[in-house]
């Protein structure tokens, strides 16, 4: 059943033509995405605020365990 399924998908991909396009636009919009717009506009928090590793992991239990606060 999983050959039938992987071959029935590899067929699909070997015979696209637009499909390969598409795929490497949408591959070339995900690398812009996660790495250079992460390097520009989601500095390091942790790595900026913090000198050490457990001021660190205090830092980040804190928000975790703390209650939401109405308001």
């Amino acid at each position: 059943m999983l050959i039938r399924i992987f071959r029935f998908y590899a067929d699909g991909f070997r015979s696209m033509k637009t499909g390969r396009k598409l795929w490497a636009i949408i591959f070339i919009k995900l690398f812009i995405m996660f790495a250079i717009l992460k390097v520009f506009f989601f500095p390091d928090y942790l790595q900026t605020n913090f000198s050490n590793d457990e001021e660190r992991a205090a830092h980040v239990f804190n928000n975790i365990t703390q209650l939401p606060q109405n308001k």
